[in-house]
């Protein structure tokens, strides 16, 4: 049997700590090994152990559910030996990065687990996508992670004052997250991001052609990630990245690479966006009414800031965007909530056909 003080010098580099070893106990006396998946894909997984990495089979752990199937990032209890060897649990998660799928059902799909921080990439080659920007902010702080934005191939564009600008849209896009400029290809900007991600595990997230293979070799300091040149037409990149990989970080830490994302779903990540968008919902707190809508109501504090110049309209029509997106995804699972949607429908469609009435009766 493999020593506490074994285990720990082992697994420390990817993680392991007082805390998990306490809620490994249950598993222990079942002879079973601790240890971190570091790759998942077609139903098994690399765990790597105090005795290196072991290959093994999830399908014991609930393999229908979407969000309770091993990922990338879970910590484990697999067993020592079998053909084949199986996953057996995995001990409860501190954070989950996590998305709706593309099923017509309301189903969360989980990309990583354990995460301290969300790095999302977005490329300076293309022009910046703000709305996405946010989206993946959403996601980022419902998972319980902290975020950090990293504007990727900063050696495009060589006017400081340009390049002063973008950082302040994006900054402006994310309160209270740090927003970072980053060349990898030349090294500039790498300090900052090394330091920020040097402990605890970071998750890298962005669409295909962010430059986050690129990235994610910088921070490895070899080429562990296979690299393709985004497309001069479009600026996208191919999928590069397949599989959601954990790689240990030289200066400390763990990163989490992860396939270029086409859709970023939310999945019930009211409290997300209430953080991506917070200067909305301070203002909301002053609104005459705690429902407010922030469309016509009188004593609205949200439509005034926007009439003054204050809010942008586009935050206020994202923030719109993502909260209506989300409450449809609650709604799918949620019978009183759908029944709300119902109630509000028709109401804003009684007011707009009492509305139209009223605008005839004034022109005949």
């Amino acid at each position: 049997m493999t020593s506490s003080s074994t285990v720990f010098a082992a697994l420390a580099p990817y993680g392991w700590d007082e805390a998990w070893a306490d809620a490994f106990t249950v598993h222990e006396s079942e002879g079973l090994l601790p240890g971190r998946v570091i790759r998942v894909d077609r139903g098994q997984c690399d765990v790597v152990t105090a005795g290196g990495v072991l290959r093994a089979d999830t399908a014991f752990v609930t393999p229908h559910d979407p969000m309770r199937v091993v990922c990338t990032g879970d910590w484990v209890a697999v067993e020592p030996g079998g053909t084949p060897r199986y996953v057996r649990a995995y001990l409860p998660r501190r954070t989950a990065f996590v998305r709706s799928t593309s099923s017509k059902r309301s189903e969360g799909q989980i990309l990583a687990a354990n995460v301290d921080h969300a790095v999302v990439a977005v490329s300076l080659a293309v022009e910046l996508d703000l709305g996405r920007v946010e989206r993946f902010l959403a996601l980022a702080w419902e998972s319980g992670a902290q975020p950090v934005v990293v504007l990727t191939k900063a050696d495009l564009v060589p006017d400081p004052v340009t390049l002063a600008h973008l950082v302040q849209d994006v900054e402006t896009t994310a309160p209270g997250v740090p927003v970072l400029t980053v060349s990898a290809l030349h090294g500039d900007g790498l300090d900052t991001l090394v330091a920020l991600v040097g402990s605890g595990t970071s998750v890298l997230l962005g669409q295909s052609g962010a430059g986050k293979s690129t990235l994610a070799n910088a921070l490895v300091g070899e080429d562990v990630m296979d690299v393709q040149t985004a497309r001069d037409v479009d600026g996208k990149g191919r999928h590069t990245t397949t599989t959601r990989n954990l790689l240990p970080l030289p200066s400390g830490g763990v990163l989490i690479d992860t396939p270029g994302l086409r859709g970023v779903g939310l999945f019930d990540a009211e409290s997300g966006v209430g953080q991506v968008f917070s200067e909305i919902e301070e203002l909301a707190e002053q609104c005459r009414f705690h429902d407010c809508a922030h469309e016509s109501e009188p004593g609205c504090a949200v439509r005034s800031a926007v009439d003054s110049g204050q809010l942008p309209v586009r935050r206020l029509e994202s923030y719109r965007k993502l909260m209506r997106e989300n409450q449809r995804i609650v709604a799918k699972t949620d019978a009183r909530l759908r029944a709300e949607i119902r109630k509000d429908w028709k109401r804003k469609g009684a007011e707009g056909r009492a509305a139209m009435e009223a605008k005839r009766g004034r022109l005949s």
